[in-house]
């Protein structure tokens, strides 16, 4: 049994920039323990696995080295860029169904990917949590948090972009955490506010570019900053930019990708 593999940059225009994600299209979809140990054989951040359901759309779902997640920003481009640019060339618009976060569209124009996912706005972590906040800003290595707030993951929130690209992980420490943990700041220039995202218990030691988080970084800055339209960037080693938008209950994320390679995998 053979079975198509590419891989893509995503949020990017460069190859070796952004985030990798390895996409395989399917026919039919193969057992779930398959899929697991496809993406750790493949041991990017996450690899897209997409069938075919409903008249023009796919099911689509996500695996990290470790273990499937219930959203991931970077592998749904990744898919989408493979279905117009390759599979469906032309093809301005396509729906993705999942499991937990609903349908979630995506469009293109020119060169330029927009996803539409559901806002995940973070909440203050309980007040008696101060035990967590010391383990969490302990395991970060560097500076002292501005606030510490809880989405789908740990949101530590630091007074400037020095401190988020300064930050000396302790991943072992982090990966005893209950949540991976997300950190931004103020950006300057043309960037609102920068990122950088951590789940080593999730087999990521650190996400290159994280579309999910943005789900919950573009409400917060989107009112600590009184704007709706905002531009990011993540601070990992390859790096990454984004441009988001606030639409409602809905973050807009946009960005490029580009084709690494394609090849077969045998089964």
């Amino acid at each position: 049994m053979s079975q198509r593999i590419y891989q893509v940059d995503a949020f990017t225009d460069i190859v070796f920039g952004g985030n990798p994600a390895a996409v395989m299209p399917l026919d039919t979809w193969l057992p779930d323990r398959m899929l697991q140990d496809l993406a750790a054989e493949n041991n990017l951040a996450e690899t897209a696995f997409f069938a075919p359901e409903g008249q023009d759309g796919y099911r689509l779902r996500w695996f990290t080295p470790t273990t499937e997640v219930d959203l991931c920003g970077h592998a749904t481009l990744a898919s989408a860029f493979v279905i117009m640019t390759i599979l469906r060339p032309g093809t301005e618009r396509v729906e993705f169904a999942t499991q937990v976060a609903g349908t979630l569209p995506v469009t293109r124009s020119g060169d330029l990917f927009t996803l539409n996912f559901p806002s995940r706005p973070a909440e203050a972590v309980p007040a008696d949590s101060d035990q967590l906040k010391a383990d969490i800003a302990a395991a970060l290595g560097g500076g002292t948090p501005a606030d510490i707030l809880v989405a789908r993951d740990y949101m530590v929130v630091y007074d400037d972009a020095a401190s988020v690209a300064g930050l000396a992980p302790d991943f072992s420490a982090l990966s005893r955490l209950d949540r991976a943990v997300l950190v931004t700041a103020p950006g300057s220039g043309e960037v609102d506010f920068v990122s950088r995202y951590f789940a080593p218990s999730h087999g990521i030691a650190e996400d290159p570019v994280t579309g999910s988080t943005h789900c919950t970084l573009t409400p917060y800055w989107g009112e600590r900053l009184g704007k709706t339209e905002l531009v990011a960037r993540q601070l990992s080693k390859r790096g990454g930019l984004l441009k988001l938008k606030l639409a409602g209950d809905r973050v807009l994320i946009s960005g490029t990708a580009v084709l690494y390679l394609e090849g077969t995998v045998y089964l």
